[in-house]
């Protein structure tokens, strides 16, 4: 399609709602950072401009994100699905150049130092890509994604990243990329997957929760109790007998075999202790494969009480109106770990209370909403999958993060949307938000 005057101009067709929201989150993030390296002792605003503090680093990453936002609007729709292959296969070749020139932070080789002691993080970036050459694919003419080849394409499109994440001990981004599943499920993966993966996530709770062996018997109680209670009509139709039997065994074998295989001997005993830990009980290393020579026979510890229950107290602390910023206690006094990036939550709740949480809660509930407007607006089914999966990583993120300051979740080590400090994981989020805003600006069109 012939493109019309002006189509590419600034502010034609760009929702500027958005754009509102997301440097109004932006500024809330740096305020949160500012409070959690605030010294009164010092002079902050040298140190801004110096660029020695996390929060006027954060400026900094905004200003040049704002840049790459403005160009982004300014490039034409057709861009992105030209180079959406390209860029899948070079995101994936920097996750490999990881393993090779990699540095390690916090135990994650996941990181490329550049220039002026900045570093990359290619499986953030990643999510871009991801997003792009999925929305690519199911939009192909050619591509029927009512058929399980289809389907399984995409999964594998998304699994290679998430692999590679899990190699570089990073189980959060990892995590993040089973968001797709919000842009597939839109075009047309069917519910049963959905209803399959829940079940097996309350069948991997309730492990955690209840003892194997027990679990097991009552099992196969369930299922013998369903096929003697159904006998009759099972009579007529033995291939319902067939069924149950095979859902009592994947059932049996999940909770007899498969979970404690996998906390035992794929997951590092600090994740697996993570996840005990969420529901209140303890891992023994001893039984963990990776770390045997180092636990012994001693019981692991919980790494992640201490930085949750901190972040509780700080969040508890701050009742309903808040201490107000800059007074809060637990923040000033340095006691809840990782405060500006992954815990960055605490700082918010502490200072502005059960009001400025719920306020800032409903304000990203806004943001998601017009996201999903966007998306439903879409006339090609390239912006669709591509909008679709971006509320898909942005809705992730903020659950997971938030349910994990307040134990609702493991602490896996995700940013917080536009809020926790961090270059690559700002510069992702605001590409991801800014095709989205050019795309939709270009929403009579059919993208291709």
């Amino acid at each position: 399609m012939a493109t019309t005057p002006n189509q590419n101009s600034f502010s034609k067709g760009t929702d500027l709602a958005v754009i509102i929201l997301y440097f109004a989150m932006i500024t809330i993030g740096i305020l949160c950072i500012f409070m959690v390296e605030y010294n009164p002792n010092g002079n902050w605003s040298s140190s801004l401009i110096a660029g020695k503090n996390s929060y006027s680093k954060q400026i900094y990453f905004a200003i040049f994100c704002s840049f790459i936002g403005i160009f982004i609007l300014l490039l034409d729709s057709k861009v992105f699905t030209a180079l959406a292959n390209i860029l899948y296969g070079a995101g994936i070749l920097l996750m490999l150049a990881t393993f090779v020139i990699g540095k390690n932070i916090n135990g994650s080789n996941s990181w490329i130092p550049i220039a002026g002691g900045f570093n990359l993080q290619p499986a953030e970036l990643c999510k871009i890509f991801t997003a792009l050459v999925l929305a690519k694919f199911i939009s192909k003419p050619e591509t029927d994604f009512t058929k399980l080849k289809s389907q399984l394409i995409a999964v594998g499109m998304i699994a290679l990243p998430a692999i590679l994440s899990i190699m570089q001990h990073e189980l959060g981004l990892a995590l993040v990329y089973s968001a797709f599943i919000f842009a597939m499920y839109r075009e047309g993966l069917p519910p049963l997957i959905l209803v399959v993966a829940l079940s097996f996530a309350i069948l991997v709770i309730a492990t955690l929760l209840v003892d194997p062996y027990i679990l097991s018997i009552i099992l196969s109680v369930i299922s013998g109790l369903f096929i003697l209670t159904m006998i009759k009509r099972f009579k007529r139709n033995k291939i319902k007998i067939l069924v149950v039997f095979s859902i009592w065994s994947i059932c049996f074998g999940t909770v007899k075999y498969a979970v404690p295989y996998m906390f035992n001997n794929v997951f590092e005993c600090y994740q697996s202790t993570r996840i005990y830990s969420m529901v209140g009980k303890e891992y023994d290393c001893s039984q963990n494969v990776k770390s045997a020579a180092t636990a012994g026979k001693k019981k692991g510890k919980k790494p992640d009480d201490y930085n949750v229950k901190q972040s509780k107290i700080a969040i508890g602390s701050g009742g309903f109106w808040g201490r107000g910023f800059l007074k809060g206690t637990q923040t000033r006094g340095k006691y809840v770990p990782e405060q500006n990036t992954d815990f960055i939550f605490t700082s918010l709740g502490e200072a502005f209370g059960f009001v400025g949480t719920f306020t800032f809660v409903c304000l990203y509930l806004f943001f998601l909403f017009r996201l999903i407007r966007i998306a439903e607006r879409q006339r090609s089914t390239f912006s669709r999958v591509y909008a679709y999966s971006v509320v898909g990583v942005f809705f992730f993120h903020i659950a997971v993060n938030i349910s994990m300051t307040i134990g609702l979740f493991p602490v896996v080590g995700i940013p917080l949307p536009l809020i926790s400090y961090g270059g690559s994981s700002l510069l992702t989020f605001t590409v991801l938000v800014f095709i989205l805003l050019r795309l939709d600006a270009d929403r009579q069109m059919v993208i291709r």
